[in-house]
């Protein structure tokens, strides 16, 4: 089956959260956010960019341990299970599509600005064309949008600069006098409003199996794109407010403008900076659509791959390394999109993507608590678990305070997507979740099945590119003891020969024998908790190694009571020079500081294994 193409650096990742956020919610949304709750639309917008911290950090930390395309989806899939993936999933998709929907009903906004004449059919007709437009960029390849959304990004970030250097003289400090015109329960709603602003901050991480070197690049693309984006969405609605103030923002009959920052425009520099701005609206508006289709689309992939939809979902071109099917799906569905009023679609897709925010800080703390080994993000949130569960009770309450519509909304995102699993995905399915490996944790121990494991481990081996060696391969078949009660080292070395004899062909009094000498000579023990026994034996290409763990410690000597670990090394005179890079293998792993602990918790030997397989080291 063809897969993804790694072709997005950081600077493209840059782009894609920020091009994603800099659209509708700073351009057209300033003028229904002030109808709401006036000058404090300020406040609003800092709020809004404040409870979308926890998530980004919280996605950066998931998206650096498991960086796979599909985002939210997949991160709530293997963390809480395929009902809540598939709610997640589908959330993720149509509030990506709504949002991206959104952009493009901006285009026909502002597109009256240049053409006051143009019909409300000729604006759906233009949303319709660059809909289409952006769904042939996307299908031709990741890198083609890539490029054009770094290009437009850049561009509109010049036209803002330009828009706050100009606008800042000009700002009237009584527009400012009656700062609070509203209660906290309508500002937070606002805040709420306005979430959607921020929504494609995290959206990066849908297409996290595209981006190269993704444990440095997203989290520092994101955070990059977080501060940038959240300065100059304040400083942009503050310097606006300051110029328009009540009379312009609030304009009869439609109470509020919809252009309100290219009128502010107008106002400082004249017709010629009305059209700039409404040249970096597009640029916005185009740049949303882009990366929304582009992460968007990436959803119904990953759950295709996961079963919880239909195989058709899951294509990608051999040539090209796009999902066409899921792009053209996902541009046919937002064009259905463009026709819904603005307020429903802005209202539905906050809600969507508070929703999924819920999901991706609670699997943040299940993965955490689940005890799953292989779970190695790179970056982890700070303040954890308190900032995660703050941010689920506050985003519960921007829930229920944005009103009826959002609660209905949320419940039928919820029942639509709980039923679709149960006549379907669970049909098919068979993901293991860590919600799963935490029931197991706290019940029974012993319970088997570990693919989620199997899965993180192929994850960090892609994450990191790591090319597997001789060493990792005999490792990867390697015998290995976990024994349960406290044993001398004669009794170690009986297992061991019993077994190496076995896996060798070779006389195990002979192995018996060689251990026993080598130790007699001078003690394999090089810490008092860690030995490595190696010796020499008859014969050509012949190498082989036995790992061990003793919890309740080997007896080596009254110097060295209580060995739990020991790696066993042999090998034939012609592999020398390969014995010896093994010793200096498991000497770089067993540097790890944190080496002794994850051994001695090890769930069972396949985790062990991983532990090997995973050390970091240089590889030949």
């Amino acid at each position: 089956m063809a897969k993804l193409s790694k072709e997005l650096g950081l600077l493209s990742v840059f782009s894609i959260a920020s091009g994603a956020m800099i659209s509708s919610g700073l351009f057209i949304l300033p003028g229904l956010a002030y109808f709401k709750s006036g000058p404090a639309v300020i406040l609003a917008y800092f709020i809004a960019g404040i409870l979308v911290l926890p998530s980004m950090f919280s996605k950066a930390e998931l998206s650096t341990a498991m960086p796979k395309s599909g985002g939210a989806y997949f991160f709530v899939n293997r963390s809480m299970g395929a009902g809540f993936g598939t709610i997640a999933g589908i959330s993720a998709w149509f509030s990506l599509a709504f949002k991206s929907a959104f952009a493009l009903v901006g285009v026909g906004a502002f597109a009256s600005i240049i053409y006051p004449e143009i019909t409300i059919f000729q604006i759906k007709i233009i949303a319709i064309t660059f809909c289409v437009f952006f769904a042939i960029i996307n299908l031709r390849g990741t890198k083609h949008a890539g490029r054009l959304q770094i290009v437009m990004v850049l561009g509109l970030l010049a036209l803002l600069i330009f828009y706050i250097t100009k606008g800042i003289p000009s700002v009237d400090n009584r527009n400012f006098d009656k700062f609070m015109t509203t209660d906290l329960k309508t500002l937070f709603m606002t805040a709420g409003m306005i979430f959607i602003s921020y929504g494609g901050l995290t959206k990066i991480a849908s297409v996290a199996g595209e981006v190269r070197n993704p444990s440095r690049n997203i989290p520092l693309g994101m955070i990059s794109a977080f501060v940038i984006v959240t300065i100059a969405y304040v400083v942009v609605v503050f310097v606006t407010v300051g110029i328009l103030g009540d009379n312009l923002l609030a304009t009869a009959p439609k109470q509020y403008s919809l252009t309100p920052i290219s009128d502010a425009a107008d106002l400082i520099s004249g017709k010629p900076g009305m059209y700039l701005l409404s040249i970096a609206a597009l640029l916005a508006f185009f740049s949303t659509a882009n990366a929304g289709l582009m992460a968007a689309s990436r959803n119904p992939m990953a759950m295709s791959k996961d079963r919880l939809l239909p195989q058709f979902f899951g294509k990608v071109n051999k040539k090209l390394k796009t999902p066409v099917n899921a792009i053209i799906f996902t541009s046919s569905f937002m064009i259905l999109v463009i026709f819904l009023p603005l307020e429903t679609l802005v209202k539905t897709a906050s809600t969507l993507q508070i929703l999924l925010y819920i999901f991706v800080n609670v699997s943040v703390v299940i993965m955490r608590e689940s005890g799953i080994q292989n779970y190695r993000p790179k970056f982890k949130s700070p303040l954890y678990p308190w900032l995660q569960i703050t941010a689920v009770i506050a985003y519960l309450f921007l829930i229920f305070e944005m009103g009826f519509v959002p609660l209905i909304t949320t419940a039928v995102f919820i029942i639509s997507g709980l039923t679709w699993y149960w006549f379907y995905g669970r049909i098919w399915s068979n993901r293991e979740s860590a919600l799963l490996h935490f029931i197991r944790k706290v019940k029974d121990k012993d319970l088997n099945g570990y693919s989620l494991e199997d899965e993180l481990l192929d994850i960090i081996r892609e994450r990191e590119d790591i090319q597997k060696d001789r060493f990792d391969h005999i490792i990867e078949k390697c015998i290995i003891l976990d024994i349960k009660k406290s044993i001398t080292k004669e009794k170690l070395f009986e297992m061991v020969s019993q077994n190496l004899s076995t896996h060798l062909e070779l006389d195990e009094d002979c192995l018996m024998n060689k251990l026993m000498q080598r130790e007699e000579e001078s003690t394999t023990v090089l810490t008092e908790n860690l030995a490595i026994p190696h010796m020499i034996i008859e014969g050509e290409k012949e190498f082989d190694i036995l790992l061990v763990r003793c919890k309740e410690g080997i007896y080596f000597s009254e110097e060295n009571p209580k060995v739990q670990i020991v790696f066993v090394i042999v090998g034939s005179k012609d592999e020398r020079n390969f014995h010896l890079q093994s010793l200096a293998a498991i000497a770089q792993i067993v540097q790890d500081l944190n080496f002794e602990k994850k051994w001695l918790n090890a769930a069972n030997i396949e985790r062990l294994r991983d532990i090997v397989l995973l050390g970091e080291r240089k590889r030949i």
